[in-house]
């Protein structure tokens, strides 16, 4: 008897099985990760690039590949309210679920090369090196960690068993149903909120600004995952004052005064070349708006600006935390969190400060491919 040929597509080894999907009409299935819900073909990706309809099936072809490995200062993610001075294993893979013509990270978000994913590591490994390089924390960054989130919540289970933290510097652009598995196991997270019109997201970023704020609002409210916010400010885009002041009036609203806001200086980069930086002054600027909204630490980022780094007290306006861009040049706040001038707790998670990191950035290698 003739052997009956098998030509249904192979699921190459490097892809691992992907969640959130379902099947729809005409053979194709439904990405159900994010807000753009994908439908695919047979061998169609997402969005992102690294969601791929094979065989019927959702893959992740990603999984146990990365960009490259780097130890940073927490401050870079930026997390000034998370053990300041600590230092972070930093990650990431290919692709993005937005598609922002700003993008400061574009020669990785926007890649759909994956031969440069140069670094192969399981999420033991990723652990295991974090212990070993000595880093208190991992970090899911450079490109969103929601397109990788099957492989982040592995890496995070596999951190926790290690005693080490995990953070996704992410856009917050993801549905509920998988961000309540995602943000289960993240011990904090810095989200981008890019701006606070719905018009700057669906021009400039292939997206819609609700599920940002719906995202942002579950996890203060519902999750322990610690929350900070950092806006990039692009001239003319979303820098007006009008602007930044509905976002922290929202944000003091909606999630509290505690809540880190960071403001960030934009540089022409990916499809945004004609724009110039964004001046120190428009920063400033933003910094003293949402403090008159009610908020109590923000920030100014990007630029060299003692004020704007500084955690100061809410209570009595002491000066706890001075940093300079990454570097933390005085340190007054013990482990306990309370202000050692008037007793208020700082919002945040803080342990006994010794010798900080500091602004360097340290490649390491992992596993070769």
């Amino acid at each position: 008897m003739e052997r009956e040929l098998d030509h249904s597509p192979k699921v190459p080894e490097s892809a691992h099985p992907g969640r959130w999907w379902h099947a729809i009409e005409d053979e194709r299935i439904q990405c159900d990760l994010c807000p753009r819900d994908c439908r695919l073909h047979e061998g169609q990706r997402g969005a992102c690039f690294v969601r791929q309809n094979l065989g019927g099936q959702m893959v992740l072809t990603t999984y146990g590949r990365s960009s490259g490995f780097c130890i940073d200062p927490i401050e870079k993610k930026p997390l000034n309210h998370f053990y300041p001075g600590s230092s972070i294993l930093s990650f990431g893979t290919a692709g993005c679920n937005l598609a922002c013509k700003f993008c400061q990270n574009w020669d990785i978000s926007k890649s759909k090369d994956m031969d440069r994913l140069l670094d192969a590591a399981t999420p033991e490994g990723i652990a295991a090196a974090a212990v070993a390089y000595g880093a208190q924390s991992v970090a899911f960054t450079y490109n969103d960690p929601v397109i990788f989130a099957e492989y982040a919540i592995d890496t995070a289970r596999a951190c926790h068993e290690r005693d080490v933290r995990t953070v996704a510097v992410t856009a917050g652009y993801i549905h509920p149903e998988p961000a309540r598995e995602f943000y289960a196991v993240l011990d904090a997270a810095n989200v981008d909120l890019k701006a606070f019109t719905d018009d700057f997201y669906f021009r400039l970023c292939g997206g819609h600004l609700q599920p940002v704020l719906d995202i942002l609002a579950y996890i203060h409210h519902e999750t322990k995952c610690w929350l900070e916010i950092t806006t990039l400010l692009i001239p003319g885009k979303n820098d007006s004052a009008g602007e930044i002041k509905a976002l922290a009036d929202w944000v003091a609203r909606e999630l509290g005064p505690e809540v880190p806001l960071h403001f960030t200086a934009f540089h022409p980069d990916w499809k945004m070349n004609d724009l110039p930086p964004t001046p120190p002054s428009t920063l400033t600027q933003a910094r003293r708006i949402a403090i008159d909204a009610g908020l109590h630490y923000v920030y100014t980022g990007n630029v060299h600006d003692s004020e704007g780094g500084t955690t100061f007290c809410p209570s009595c306006q002491a000066a706890l935390i001075e940093r300079d861009w990454y570097s933390i040049r005085h340190y007054d706040l013990p482990s306990d969190g309370r202000c050692p001038h008037c007793g208020t707790l700082i919002a945040g998670h803080f342990t006994r400060f010794g010798k900080p990191f500091g602004p360097r950035r340290v490649p390491v290698r992992l596993e070769r491919r």
